[in-house]
């Protein structure tokens, strides 16, 4: 881990630029954070590649979702990418410099949140987007329906933008790899797994998950309103966004309270 100090030059406080800046360093310092993302941004590609090769799609699927099959592992992968951006802080101890070199904790949770969200929304924007032309290109014209890829392809990369935060969020309330990890993929999963046994208020249970937005947004033949719920794409994307911000929230209260 890269040790920083930093200094703004007035009281040596240390301002939110220059706090992203030191966050930028140590994320691309460390190779779990760093082979964690790259392998978030390779999936869709190859998810494309291995649906197209093989003729593997539903007859009722779209070249848009078929083209990112692998989406919902790698929006995995990008929550627990915000998870190690702050648990490997925790684990190693570095997290008393990191609040030594930016005492306030909320400039320090402001930009781990602002760093894991860009670096997923630009990577997967990219990334899905390639899946997608590949997909295109390689699945025979004209069988499959081709879904509507803008402005999905904008909402699906904010989709993973999200599940990043709700990983640091679920990190710094955990502060335990293994049970971080675990937690932020069952808050992925379970809604949608749960969803169906609470009657009328299904839709909303199945639509919290990032993964039920995902797949609405992918427009996947998956996408069934038993398993994610019957919001809309978007709706349930400003839903899972808010419940994110809701649960980030709390874990900046407790982050000023607890001792590192």
């Amino acid at each position: 881990m890269t040790t920083l100090t930093l200094s703004t030059g007035h009281g040596n406080r240390t301002g939110f630029p220059q706090a992203l800046a030191y966050e930028w360093i140590k994320f691309r310092s460390v190779r779990s954070t760093v082979w964690t993302t790259a392998a978030t941004a390779v999936l869709p590609v190859l998810g494309a590649v291995f649906v197209a090769a093989t003729g593997s799609l539903q007859p009722d699927d779209t070249v848009l979702g078929g083209s990112l099959t692998l989406s919902v592992v790698a929006q995995m992968l990008a929550a627990v990418v915000g998870a190690l951006v702050v648990m490997g802080e925790y684990s190693s101890g570095t997290i008393r410099t990191t609040f030594a070199a930016v005492p306030h904790r909320g400039t320090v949770f402001a930009a781990k949140a602002t760093l894991v969200a860009a670096v997923m929304y630009v990577l997967t924007l990219l990334s899905c987007s390639t899946a997608y032309v590949v997909g295109d290109a390689m699945l025979p014209e004209g069988r499959y329906a081709q879904g509507d890829p803008l402005p999905a392809l904008f909402g699906i990369a904010a989709s993973f933008a999200v599940a990043a935060v709700l990983g640091l969020a679920v990190g710094t309330l955990v502060r335990h790899s293994a049970g971080a990890v675990t937690t932020v993929i069952g808050l992925l999963l379970l809604p949608s797994l749960f969803g169906p046994l609470f009657g009328n208020a299904e839709r909303w249970i199945a639509g919290l998950s990032p993964t039920a937005a995902l797949e609405k947004l992918t427009q996947t033949s998956d996408a069934a309103a038993d398993t994610v719920g019957s919001l809309g794409p978007w709706p349930s994307l400003l839903l899972v966004a808010a419940c994110t911000a809701a649960v980030s929230l709390v874990a900046l209260l407790l982050l000023r309270r607890r001792d590192a």
